[in-house]
């Protein structure tokens, strides 16, 4: 059904007015996508609606830094906010929407309601940022109630995330489809994030170390091995074997668990910090080894980046 004429997306802050809109858009017989973000935009994000606009009538970006799931001791306050730019991004690629709340909107006084997913956020990310994935279930699951699209797009590079998202769909009986698209990567490799603006040099070079575990334990699957344990030009990676839908681990034979991770353990002990400074990294996650390997596991940590 598609065409409407390309125009800059109309800018909407409220959400009785952008639920009429897509509502009157589908009953239209309009296809509507729905691409949630919290700003700050980049070429990954763009991919995410460029996807929307191919498969889709309308697409509805939603830009909003979301307090819920951000730390005490993290990055809510510098988080980039570029709303001129992100919605200049957006509009070229397709989006006819973009929904912009204020976070009073989102929680308004009283405001006494929060999503838990349990068994997914359990772990990883969801292990050392207490009530992270909470703050995101929570979100989403009223970015869907306001935005009650056909279909919603998110990136593989929040794995997690994703995981999260599709059980709360599923287990709240959410009407929208949840679409993963491949990440976007930089050209040495390393996923697209809107935080890979806070590493130095140094961190952003030995970053890619990320990307190459990947390629690494990939290559080490196919040929059958159940545990990798690589060096790459830039660090040691280990790889944790996890079912895709449930984030819990699998046993091994020798108790082992292993994830892909990318060890900073050395430049950690280098700077002097202890474990309790970890907010400091709020653009990483870590945790501890849970294994017998022969790996000193008091002393190291593995640390991925995170959204």
């Amino acid at each position: 059904m598609k065409p409407h004429a390309p125009a800059p997306p109309v800018v909407e802050t409220d959400p009785v007015r952008i639920r009429e809109l897509v509502v009157a858009a589908r009953r239209a017989g309009r296809r509507v996508g729905f691409v949630p973000t919290m700003g700050a935009l980049h070429a990954g994000h763009a991919s995410l609606v460029e996807r929307a606009a191919a498969e889709c009538d309308d697409v509805v970006v939603s830009i909003f830094v979301n307090p819920k799931q951000f730390g005490p001791r993290e990055d809510l306050d510098r988080y980039p906010r570029t709303l001129a730019a992100d919605v200049a991004l957006v509009g070229g690629k397709g989006a006819r929407w973009v929904f912009a709340p204020e976070a009073s909107t989102a929680y308004p006084a009283g405001h006494a309601t929060s999503v838990v997913v349990a068994a997914p956020a359990a772990d990883f990310e969801g292990a050392v940022r207490p009530g992270h994935f909470s703050g995101v279930a929570t979100v989403v699951c009223w970015l869907f109630q306001v935005v009650p699209a056909d279909v919603a797009y998110f990136g593989a590079k929040d794995w997690q995330q994703t995981v999260v998202v599709r059980r709360m769909v599923a287990d709240l009986a959410i009407p929208i489809d949840v679409e993963v698209c491949p990440t976007i990567r930089e050209p040495d490799g390393l996923a697209m994030s809107s935080r890979n603006a806070y590493l130095s040099p140094d961190e952003r070079r030995r970053a890619v170390a990320l990307h190459e575990g990947l390629q690494a334990a990939a290559a080490r699957w196919r040929e059958g091995a159940e545990i990798a344990v690589t060096r790459t030009p830039t660090g040691w990676v280990y790889e944790w074997a996890y079912p895709k839908a449930s984030l819990h681990p699998i046993a091994l034979e020798n108790g082992a668990a292993f994830r892909l991770s990318m060890s900073v353990w050395d430049q950690f002990k280098k700077e002097k910090k202890t474990e309790q400074d970890w907010g400091e990294y709020s653009w990483l996650t870590f945790s501890g080894f849970n294994s017998s390997v022969n790996a000193q596991p008091a002393l190291w940590r593995e640390f991925t980046l995170v959204e």
